[in-house]
């Protein structure tokens, strides 16, 4: 049943809420009663569905019965983390009013709103994910992305064509995306993302750049780099404004704008990223992955940035080679283990700033940040020895401010109160009135000891006792056994079972004096935190850069102990076109199985060879797809900065790496395997250059044999000589080895195995040439086949195989069939129309020339035609 609307129709309260809930439609609200955030109505139905907690009702209001659902204030993180991985946004509304001065219900209003991109919490936060909230926006043909993690305080912005947007958001991953009502259709969205759909005004320009000089505080925007990205600024104001909105304020950690351009990273996309397993498995686990292998940061804000590192790798030569001699000095000089025995105990610095700016850190988190920002110097101590220019300045950058630390070390206890309203928060000694009102709480034992034995002697009553609890406050308590002996100056609070609870005027005169002792120092220790995190907030930028050194040195830590401990060496990287790698190996694939056999791999302009595609073939399970995927993964931990499986590397720059390998279907989408097949191989085609790595697995098999040996000739030659990339090119079409007799530029290599008693052994070496066969029946009777079957299969490819030989080969436009004589070359001649066409020079020819040479070309045909 719906809800009645009109409010004057309801009780006070159900008017108050209404009134609060019109304002966030689509929203849950907490409206906050005592000790409960309660939802009402349809948010009660859909809260108590997604959270199972029990529907009940309150009442009625407008003459119809009020459903509700509620959970306790002091538990709501666990439920708002639930709801937001749900992909709701909550509104949470406190009570700002004094119920003892408040007339009607007490004032209430919306102090934040919790949705899954702008989270900054630690209870629902995951520490090693970045929460990205995006946003887009399209004019024309250019599609304008801007991203904030406000977690960090970072916002960049991007301008790229629209297909790229499925490989962008697989790269971002966001949390939520912000779109203009106007692009609901654009391609690429679908509900596998929250999406939140905002007016189409809040995309303006001339607003856009109105906000963002307001809020880095310049008069315009040159000095980032990003006036001519007009479309993602654009973008970038909708996000800006949006998260204004649910933080209730500025946002004053948010102080720079980066604009990422095409040229930077080495691009990949959505299927590539999912291919290679760099963050997550085919099958939606966090291991066995690249990340899971290197992740042996000391920080959660190292795991962060490790993972940001490896989608991201650079295209910078001189920024990669930074890295690559940082690792070499922290190994050099074994730093790596004491800097992350110190970094240990840092705690996560990045988010807990990004709390202080927006008013919202908790008392734990700046005794810790006070605790880490003491361990610091040892960190810092422990780089001293290394050489390496890059380490010096993040050295320099992790120094904190001794008055920053001394300013923490004063204020906050060394042990605070887990939540500000407990109290024990602020130290000893940092408040004068603080510690006068400390001083009567404190006293409050020493009272009731005092006033419990005079009330013995003077009632005679032996195990009388003063107490205190917080609902009844003080009382002495008397057993029934000893009523006879309670004076008269006794009042009675309470009865229990076995005793009752009194108060006396003495007690009562003193419980008012310590209980407003109590409530003013809760006060004053409030007032006090405001005004330390107001403090606090001019060294958010400080503390930024503190935390950005931290997590470039422990990963940079990370990358020098996986080097040692997994044996990888440095890579060197040029702008020659090449690949070269000796006894590579699959990072992952090494440590999960036992003897794991290194390969070779040189492509592109050697000095001793000058191969741009390896066709490789062998049997299924021999190890096709794993050597292709070691060697994008090599190249991909060398654009990262990080040593390589290999006993050596040399390679040049990539632009872009591409795969295309396995099955997989879109039939939500109206795509069979074959379709998703050809589509991510048309990308390729399209966008492959000769700086790029493509990795083509098994293309064409999802469609008729000839049918797909057809196109996988043709994919071939077309890289070959249209993208000219660097490209390992696996498959089963062994008519395609002969590619090789054409193109030099071809070598043939194949995954060895043998057989042995019927049976199938995997030799997963790389050795020249093509394979003798697929072995595919073997395969077949390892993963289990029955033998029956097996025996059928034998029986019908030696039938097969038998007719295919006595077949005539298929022909095309310049090939005529022979008689199968000795002399004609295993049935085929040269077409004659073949030097004819070898003979002719295009630019010398004058159009009626060309219109000749076409007639007597057609003549031939027509008389091979007539002939046949």
């Amino acid at each position: 049943m719906a809800m009645n609307t009109k409010k004057e129709t309801h009780t006070p309260m159900m008017q108050q809420y209404l009134r609060i809930k019109a304002q966030y439609a689509g929203m849950l609200l907490f409206y906050r009663m005592g000790d409960f955030y309660e939802l009402f109505f349809d948010d009660a139905v859909k809260a108590a569905s997604l959270l199972d907690i029990t529907l009940t009702r309150r009442g009625t209001s407008a003459g119809e019965p009020i459903k509700m659902a509620g959970v306790p204030y002091h538990a709501a993180e666990q439920y708002l983390a639930r709801l937001v991985k749900l992909g709701e946004s909550v509104a949470i509304c406190e009570q700002v009013g004094d119920p003892a001065t408040s007339k009607g219900p007490v004032a209430r209003e919306v102090v934040r709103i919790v949705t899954p991109g702008t989270l900054t919490d630690a209870a629902l936060m995951e520490d090693k994910r970045d929460c990205i909230l995006l946003a887009l926006f399209v004019h024309e043909s250019t599609l304008g992305l801007a991203w904030l993690n406000l977690a960090a305080g970072q916002l960049r912005v991007m301008e790229t064509s629209p297909e790229h947007l499925v490989s962008e958001l697989e790269r971002l991953q966001p949390a939520e995306i912000l779109v203009p009502e106007s692009c609901q259709s654009v391609k690429g969205l679908s509900d596998d993302w929250i999406l939140k759909y905002l007016p189409p005004w809040q995309f303006d320009l001339d607003s856009a750049i109105n906000s963002l000089t307001r809020q880095f505080d310049t008069h315009d925007l040159s000095g980032f780099g990003c006036e001519d990205l007009t479309t993602a600024l654009c973008a970038a104001n909708a996000l800006l404004e949006y998260t204004r909105l649910t933080q209730g304020g500025a946002v004053i950690h948010v102080t720079s704008l980066q604009a990422e351009r095409g040229s930077v990273y080495v691009r990949m996309d959505a299927a590539t990223r999912r291919n290679l397993e760099i963050s997550e498995t085919i099958r939606g686990e966090r291991s066995p992955t690249l990340l899971s292998l290197l992740d042996t940061c000391a920080t959660s804000m190292g795991s962060r940035l490790l993972q940001f590192w490896l989608h991201h790798p650079l295209r910078d030569l001189s920024a990669i080679q930074q890295r690559l001699d940082s690792v070499t000095g922290l190994i050099a000089r074994t730093a790596y283990s004491s800097v992350h025995d110190c970094l240990r105990h840092v705690v996560d610095i990045e988010r807990i700033t990004a709390r202080i700016a927006l008013k919202s850190a908790r008392p734990r988190d700046l005794s810790g940040l006070r605790d880490s920002l003491k361990h610091l110097p040892e960190a810092v101590k422990a780089l001293s020895g290394c050489t390496a220019k890059r380490i010096a300045l993040l050295a320099d950058d992790m120094s904190p401010d001794p008055a920053l630390v001394d300013l923490l070390e004063k204020s906050i206890q060394p042990e605070p109160g887990v939540v500000l309203r407990e109290g024990n928060v602020i130290a000893d000694g940092y408040d004068a009135e603080l510690d006068e009102l400390r001083t009567l709480q404190n006293n409050c034992g020493e009272f009731l000891l005092q006033l419990e034995t005079r009330e013995k002697e003077r009632t005679g009553i032996s195990n009388l006792k003063v107490e205190y609890n917080r609902v009844h406050g003080f009382y002495i308590e008397v057993t029934h056994a000893h009523t006879d002996k309670i004076p008269d100056d006794y009042r009675r609070r309470q009865t229990l079972k076995s005793a009752e609870r009194y108060i006396t005027p003495e007690l009562k005169t003193f419980e008012d004096k310590a209980l407003a002792a109590q409530d003013r120092a809760l006060a004053r220790e409030k007032f006090l935190y405001d005004d330390l995190l107001n403090r606090l907030a001019a060294s958010v930028q400080p503390l930024q850069k503190i935390a950005a050194g931290v997590a470039e040195i422990d990963v940079l830590c990370a990358f020098a102990e996986r080097a040692q401990s997994l044996d990888y060496t440095a890579p060197v990287l040029s702008h020659d076109n090449m690949i070269d790698i000796e006894t590579g190996r699959h990072p992952v694939v090494e440590r999960q199985v036992e003897n794991y056999i290194p390969n070779d791999t040189q492509l592109g302009q050697h000095h001793y060879s000058k191969h741009q595609m390896l066709m490789i073939t062998g049997p299924n399970m021999g190890g096709k797809s794993t050597y292709m995927r070691q060697v994008a993964l090599i190249a991909l931990l060398a654009h990262c900065g990080s040593f390589v499986p290999a006993q050596k590397v040399h390679m040049g720059i990539l632009d872009q790496i591409f795969t295309r390998i396995g099955a997989s279907d879109d039939l939500a989408g109206g795509r069979s395997t074959f379709m998703v097949e050809m589509t991510e191989t048309a990308n390729i085609l399209h966008n492959a250059t000769a700086q790029s790595l493509v990795l083509m697995d098994e293309v064409g098999r999802g469609t008729s044999t000839f049918d797909g040996l057809a196109l996988a000739f043709a994919i071939a030659r077309y890289l070959l000589t249209r993208n000219q990339s660097c490209t390992l090119f696996a498959t089963h079409y062994f008519e395609l080895t002969r590619l090789a007799e054409e193109f030099k530029q071809i070598r043939n290599v194949h995954l060895d195995a043998v057989e042995h008693k019927n049976r199938i052994v995997f030799l997963h070496k790389v050795t020249a040439g093509p394979a003798s066969q697929s072995y595919g029946l073997q395969v077949a009777a390892l993963a289990g086949v029955p033998n029956q079957a097996i025996r059928i299969a034998k029986k019908h490819l030696a039938e097969l195989e038998k007719n295919n030989a006595e077949k005539k080969p298929q022909l095309d436009l310049f090939f005529s069939e022979l008689g199968e004589s000795e002399d004609s070359n295993a049935g085929i001649q040269e077409n004659p129309v073949i030097p004819l066409l070898r003979a002719i020079s295009p630019d010398e020819l004058t159009p009626r020339q060309a219109l000749e040479r076409l007639y007597q070309l057609k003549q031939i045909l027509d008389e091979q035609q007539t002939a046949e």
